[in-house]
């Protein structure tokens, strides 16, 4: 039986472990994107010839940056196409896109052929998105599910709000994935068929709360 808890839940873990126990939201990030990649990596419907990175200007997108760096770094083709305002950028996302260019990965643009991709990395948005989605996020979904490429969505799939469920105008079709062992329980109820990857932050974070009661901290 596959275990899941909510987005709440899942928040409520992230704010403990970064703000209770210490572990900076860097190093989840980090763990996130090293996760995902693994997953990936473990995918055999994934054709990893050439990725191209959606990412958004929050932690969300952060986590598409290291996924990028990790495939990049290991000699995967990778591109990188961030959506959104990079001057309101979250901290930690800027830190990654310092890193990436530090490594030279290539930027893709708005006019992109999707089409010439293999795999789409869908790192838009996470599971606090409360607003319709438009302008260029809207363009940029509409071409992924239009593109031969999979996709693989990071967190849950964009445009998808999880409490409540419901759908924000597009929403990204993410490729149905391997049952993970803790998942967000709006995902499973409103796509059961399309899986999100893994969401470590998440999951190291609950691996640490069970440490904690194991070691009666």
């Amino acid at each position: 039986m596959t275990q899941t808890i909510t987005v709440e839940e899942s928040r409520e873990l992230d704010d403990k472990t970064i703000n209770k126990i210490g572990i900076p939201s860097m190093v989840l990030m980090e763990r996130a994107g090293l996760k995902i990649y693994e997953n990936m990596l473990d995918n055999k419907d994934l054709d990893l010839s050439n990725v191209l990175i959606l990412a958004g200007t929050g932690n969300n997108g952060g986590d598409g940056l290291v996924v990028a760096r990790l495939l990049a770094t290991h000699g995967y083709k990778v591109s990188i196409l961030t959506i959104g305002n990079p001057d309101h950028a979250s901290d930690d996302h800027k830190s990654q896109q310092h890193i990436c260019d530090y490594y030279q990965i290539p930027k893709a643009f708005m006019n992109a052929n999707f089409d010439k991709y293999t795999t789409l990395v869908d790192a838009l948005f996470g599971s606090g998105l409360s607003r319709n989605v438009g302008g260029d996020f809207a363009t940029i979904i509409d071409k992924a599910n239009a593109s031969a490429a999979k996709v693989h969505a990071i967190d849950i799939p964009s445009a998808l709000m999880a409490t409540p469920v419901k759908s924000w105008g597009r929403l990204s079709k993410p490729l149905r994935l391997l049952p993970l062992p803790i998942q967000r329980s709006a995902c499973l109820k409103n796509r059961p068929n399309h899986t999100p990857a893994k969401f470590m932050s998440m999951i190291l974070a609950f691996i640490v709360e069970i440490h904690l009661k194991m070691n009666n901290y």
